[in-house]
């Protein structure tokens, strides 16, 4: 199933052409009213782990009490370093050579939580925003498939505090 807080969504459209499951869930300034709502919508679905991509929302603790262990999201930055929205500006900002991409276990904090997978990607001379940011989606579009799979085939999970991986 896919989830959206927008309906005009290039994910709602590509589940849709394949005939996935979809929602449209709205925001209306009430985040704790936002997340039960998508995680109602995802519990009726049967849906067992959340996989957040795009998502620039903040899931409430709701989210983390209904799928503990069991929500991902990946963000265009080596974390902890570059948390937030503009992580790919502030790596430009901050004048590193080299930033990336993690993909994590969410958790009660913003872009935090355990780290699953890593990969850098190199600051080359003349990069702006964009050109970064597409390198960096690269590296995503290699690794996110990956970890969503180990997850949906129950080889990644959390034991005692540390991220499990085969």
């Amino acid at each position: 199933m896919v989830i959206s807080d927008v309906e005009d969504c290039r994910a709602l459209e590509r589940a849709r052409q394949a005939s996935i499951e979809t929602a449209v869930v709205s925001y209306r300034g009430d985040r704790s009213d936002f997340t039960k709502e998508i995680c109602d919508v995802a519990d009726r679905a049967g849906v067992e782990a959340l996989v957040l991509a795009g998502f620039m929302r903040i899931l409430g603790p709701d989210a983390i009490t209904r799928f503990p262990h069991r929500i991902v999201n990946v963000h265009p930055s080596l974390l902890p370093a570059f948390p937030g929205a503009d992580a790919v500006g502030q790596a430009l900002r901050a004048g590193v050579q080299v930033t990336g991409v993690t993909v994590h276990f969410v958790d009660e904090r913003v872009d935090h939580g355990p780290i699953i997978a890593q990969r850098a990607v190199t600051v080359l001379p003349g990069d702006d925003e964009a050109s970064l940011h597409e390198r960096i989606q690269e590296k995503e579009h290699e690794i996110y498939p990956r970890v969503v799979r180990a997850l949906v085939e129950g080889r990644l999970l959390m034991d005692n505090g540390k991220v499990i991986w085969s």
